[in-house]
Formats: C-alpha cells, structure tokens, sequence
C-alpha cells in the first residue's frame, strides 16, 4: 500500500465517522465536526483539525495547500473525477475542483449531489488508482550490445 494510498483510506475512515459537509457551507468543516474532502484528507496526513477550518477559510487553504502529501492525495481524487479542474491561471485548482463537484449536481449520480458514500467511494477509488501506480515494477531496458 501506498502513502498515499493510506492517507485516502484514513480520510475514508475520518469521513465515515465525522460525515460530510454540507457543499453550500463556506468552511472546511462545520461547528458538528463535519469535514469536506481536503479537511478529511488534512486531517488524516497530520491528526489535526485546526481551529482555522471552521473560522478562516482562507488560513485554512493556505494550511491545505502547503501540505505537501495533502496536496499529492488531492491531486489523485481530482484525477478519479469524472470532471476537469478549473485553470486558477496558476495551475489546477484542485480545492476548488472538489468543492465544485460536491457542490453540482452529478449526472453520474442521477443528477444529485454527491453524498457521504460517493465521496467514499471516490477516495477508495483514488486510493486503488494511487496504489496501483506506486506498485509498477520499473522496467530495465538491456543496454544494446
């Protein structure tokens, strides 16, 4: 199993227990304990929920984003969606490329939101896909004689 394999199973396990928030609230985690999808995965690369999750969502982002398996673990749920990354003319903005799912109605989902379970379901996804690749033997080319 993968690091990052682990994080996304732990984040799983976080969501499961905790739930998830609703999409329209403005901060990573509500005053129930509910988490989104970064704050889970945060959460199960440091133990931590920090206090700036609830009330400042942008010191809250700033901790996300310079989370460096954070943002790796990210980056393969953005990749298992069935959706592109909006370009924040930076790069990919994955935070906001799984708010924005969570927040939008799925056609995927019989044009519902995502719930609990389909975020869990993305995160063994991730995992599996973030597993698989970890384990690809490298491949030796013989030197040409």
């Amino acid at each position: 199993m993968s690091e990052t394999g682990l994080i996304l199973r732990t984040a799983q396990q976080l969501l499961n227990h905790h739930g998830l928030i609703n999409p329209d609230h403005r901060h990573f985690v509500d005053e129930h304990g509910r988490l989104d999808i970064p704050a889970a995965v945060f959460r199960a690369v440091t133990g931590k929920t920090p206090g700036a999750f609830l009330d400042n969502p942008d010191h809250a982002r700033l901790l996300i984003e310079t989370n460096e398996p954070t943002m790796a673990a990210l980056a393969w749920i953005s990749r298992v969606l069935p959706t592109e990354p909006p370009d924040s003319g930076n790069g990919d903005d994955l935070i906001e490329h799984l708010a924005g799912w969570l927040a939008a109605t799925d056609p995927h989902l019989g044009h519902r939101r995502p719930g609990t379970s389909d975020v869990i379901g993305l995160l063994d996804r991730a995992a599996r896909a973030a597993d698989s690749t970890a384990t690809i033997p490298h491949q030796t080319i013989p030197a040409a004689a």
